[in-house]
């Protein structure tokens, strides 16, 4: 009995290495992906298209998993960053926590409209720029997506740049909407997403700054009382999201799986751009209904609003470094 134990063994061994180990094809690798998008938003949808994609262009050998409506964004990006998730998609503001650079692409009036944003961010030159930043800190570019262009929600009703002098609006954690502000007078309150609505609730601040998609998907317009319900549809700053991956987790990956992942089709930006954008006039005129008073300026009326803020974008990027300011030159070149 020992000897036909002992010759079964040698002929499994002598099987496994005249076959090698078992191809990569046939293991699973699993990618989670944290964001703070709710379920039932465009994000959302924009994401479950995207994992229909990879999970069927790797043959089910890659399979993922949403974790939707998930903590803050700041917290999230760390964990991608350290490898203790595979995946983080979210905006380019929540991503500045940790990439710093990148946060220059928030900039005040840097997009004049949606057509602008989207030659700027799809050229290869700011595509590469934004590649070669991300991994620096430990991160692949993925793909991108959108929050769309934010505006002011307040309890008063702002027509001037000087109607905004002293009030305290919640700021996202980034240099670039604090400066923005500052340019006002307004003072900015850093609020992570989690404590936004009751920041607003509890008059920790007057109002703040969000993309009405947003504002409807996390709850916050529910945080001023009727009759203080103001929007001044400012679309100051564009705001891009994008997906990005550990660059740890990345590694470990056979390389066409790297290959599906870095080349998910444009296509599916586009798609996930358009969701968002063809949404917004439904959500303004659900915003009307629950009482929000909506003011659409002229260029007449946003002019001294741009001119208070011209000098941002070159402001931050020079206080950023050399590496935001080639990104700023890359997207100006573009556009």
């Amino acid at each position: 009995m020992h000897k036909i134990a002992f010759f079964s063994a040698a002929v499994l061994t002598l099987s496994l290495a005249i076959a090698g180990p078992l191809p990569a094809q046939d293991a699973e690798y699993l990618m989670e992906v944290g964001t703070v998008a709710p379920a039932g938003s465009p994000w959302a949808d924009q994401l479950k298209a995207f994992k229909k994609e990879v999970q069927e262009r790797t043959d089910g050998r890659l399979k993922v998993k949403l974790r939707l409506g998930r903590g803050n964004e700041r917290s999230l990006a760390r964990r991608v960053q350290m490898g203790s998730m595979q995946s983080f998609a979210g905006s380019v503001g929540g991503m500045s926590s940790i990439v710093r650079e990148v946060t220059v692409i928030e900039s005040p009036y840097l997009f004049e409209n949606f057509a602008a944003a989207d030659k700027a961010l799809d050229d290869p030159a700011v595509k590469e720029q934004m590649r070669k930043i991300l991994s620096k800190r430990g991160l692949i570019f993925g793909i991108w997506s959108e929050n769309g262009y934010r505006s002011y929600f307040s309890r008063n009703p702002i027509r001037t740049p000087d109607d905004m002098k002293g009030v305290r609006f919640r700021s996202q954690e980034s240099m670039v909407h604090v400066e923005t502000y500052e340019a006002f007078g307004a003072t900015p309150v850093p609020v992570d997403v989690a404590n936004t609505l009751m920041s607003v609730q509890t008059g920790v601040v007057d109002g703040f700054d969000n993309t009405p998609l947003f504002a409807m998907a996390g709850t916050w317009y529910q945080g001023l009382k009727e009759g203080q319900r103001n929007i001044f549809l400012s679309r100051h700053c564009y705001q891009p999201a994008l997906l990005t991956y550990s660059k740890k987790w990345f590694n470990t990956l056979p390389k066409d799986i790297q290959v599906v992942l870095t080349s998910v089709s444009q296509e599916l930006t586009d798609w996930g751009r358009d969701q968002v954008r063809k949404v917004e006039p439904v959500l303004l005129k659900n915003l009307a209904r629950y009482g929000y008073k909506i003011h659409d300026p002229t260029p007449e009326e946003l002019a001294p609003f741009k001119a208070a803020q011209k000098n941002v974008p070159d402001q931050v990027a020079k206080e950023l470094g050399p590496t935001s300011q080639a990104l700023l030159k890359a997207i100006r070149k573009a556009m």
